[in-house]
């Protein structure tokens, strides 16, 4: 997956009912509401969570609903799109 001259990897695992999804950028990356953001905090990972979302591309226009400490610290806030929260990753 690439945008604003930056590549990400973006990841789909199915599971019995759902997908998980993740993108992942140079510093860090973007999970879908399957994820656990204290589990990011308590090893230190920079993570930011959007939900509501079915595919990778989903994640870019969706809110960003939690952010770990280490994103917070690079700027990344609740409210702001996937895609804005990513280029503050790479």
């Amino acid at each position: 997956m690439n945008f604003e001259g930056k590549e990400f990897t973006a990841y789909s695992i199915p599971t019995t009912n759902t997908n998980v999804l993740l993108i992942e950028a140079e510093k860090g990356m973007l999970g879908c509401g399957y994820l656990n953001i204290e589990i990011a905090n308590k090893v230190n990972d920079v993570c930011a969570i959007v939900t509501g979302v079915k595919t990778p591309d989903d994640m870019l226009s969706a809110k960003v609903v939690a952010v770990s400490n280490e994103a917070a610290k690079m700027g990344i806030k609740e409210g702001m799109t996937g895609k804005e929260a990513l280029l503050l990753m790479s």
